[in-house]
C-alpha cells in the first residue's frame, strides 16, 4: 500500500468509528429518554406495617428464661495455655501449639 491509500484506508476507518460511536450515544441517550418518560416515579414508598391477625390477644415477647445469674463452682476454670512453672509442674496444654507464621524474605533497606 502507498502513503495515500494507507491514508484513505485511515480515514474511512476513522469514519467508521465515528458513526458507531454516534449511534451507540444516540441509542443510549433515546433509551434513557424512554425510560425517563414511562417511569415518573422511580421510588417507591414501603407499605404501612400491618398488625398480624390475633396481635392482641398474643404477647409481644417470649418471657425471659429464669437463671440464678451464678457460675457454677463444681469446675473452676483452666487458661488455654498453662504458665511455665505449672507446665514444669506437668500440666499439659488444652490446646495445640499455633503453627509457625509464613515468612518472606527480608526487606532490604534504601
Amino acid at each position: 500500500m502507498t502513503s495515500i491509500e494507507s491514508k484513505r484506508a485511515f480515514r474511512l476507518d476513522l469514519l467508521i468509528a465515528g458513526a458507531l460511536v454516534s449511534s451507540g450515544l444516540t441509542i443510549s441517550g433515546m433509551s434513557l429518554a424512554q425510560i425517563s418518560v414511562q417511569h415518573q416515579q422511580l421510588a417507591q414508598a414501603t407499605q404501612p406495617l400491618q398488625s398480624t391477625p390475633g396481635a392482641e390477644s398474643k404477647p409481644s415477647a417470649p418471657a425471659e428464661p429464669t437463671t440464678t445469674g451464678a457460675r457454677p463452682h463444681e469446675i473452676a476454670p483452666q487458661p488455654a495455655r498453662p504458665d511455665a512453672e505449672a507446665q514444669d509442674a506437668g500440666a499439659r496444654p488444652a490446646l495445640p501449639p499455633a503453627p509457625a507464621e509464613k515468612t518472606g524474605d527480608p526487606i532490604p533497606t534504601k
